[in-house]
């Protein structure tokens, strides 16, 4: 299983979200890039996952110009999720150098330009962020849910190649609780054809063992490995 650390950057800081709430903001770090030199120089964490929170509030890529001088100045394969809206959004981050686009809101809510990103820049560099809500897959910073089932939302996505998917449980994001381990099984099941990734809950290296042996194709890591608990 691919260890992936997780940083996210809101107004030029590394920062974490409880469940999501802005208005519970803890700061772990002012200098992301100079943070990110030293994340790379761990030859073992191929990727770094970032997420523009700016960017999933207002749409707007707040943070780019630091995630453009952290795609120059370490190796790391970036992947960026955080107020990708539309096609020419998703053009802009790949043609900064972001490796890799985490598109949540597009995906749902513009179908047809998702459909088209996968088409023109492949499907390895395009991953479904699907954060859930309740069952439900939640837009807009988490602020909205989509009622149709995930076999509506990810069959047309299939159709044109999509192998990964960022699966995030809301209720467990920043808590630090465990993941939940069954909803990600019941996932793969459901799925087979899919990488998923794990997002929210990770507590300790037992959680990561665990994810492992249930056959996950990748895990990100934020809250837990920013305060030391897990080694990744």
């Amino acid at each position: 299983m691919i260890r992936i650390p997780a940083i996210d950057l809101y107004d030029g800081k590394i920062v974490r979200l409880r469940q999501g709430s802005y208005d519970e903001v803890t700061v772990y770090a002012d200098d992301p890039v100079s943070f990110a030199e030293r994340l790379s120089e761990r030859e073992d964490l191929p990727r770094l996952h970032i997420v523009d929170l700016n960017g999933a509030r207002d749409g707007r890529f707040e943070n780019l110009s630091l995630v453009e001088a952290i795609v120059k100045q370490t190796p790391l394969q970036v992947q960026m999720g955080g107020g990708i809206r539309r096609f020419e959004d998703v053009e802009r981050l790949l043609l900064a150098g972001v490796h890799r686009v985490v598109s949540s809101s597009m995906a749902v809510n513009r179908p047809e330009e998702w459909l088209r990103a996968l088409e023109e820049f492949g499907p390895g560099r395009c991953i479904f962020g699907m954060d859930l809500k309740d069952g439900k897959v939640a837009v807009g910073g988490w602020l909205e849910t989509d009622n149709r089932t995930l076999e509506e939302l990810l069959g047309p996505m299939l159709s044109y190649g999509l192998t990964e998917v960022l699966c995030t449980d809301i209720a467990r994001d920043g808590m630090m609780t465990g993941p939940n381990l069954p909803m990600y099984a019941g996932l793969q099941k459901r799925f087979p054809d899919l990488n998923f990734i794990a997002s929210g809950g990770v507590s300790s290296n037992e959680d990561l063992a665990q994810l492992d042996t249930a056959g996950l194709f990748a895990c990100v890591i934020g809250k837990a490995w920013l305060e030391g608990i897990v080694q990744i």
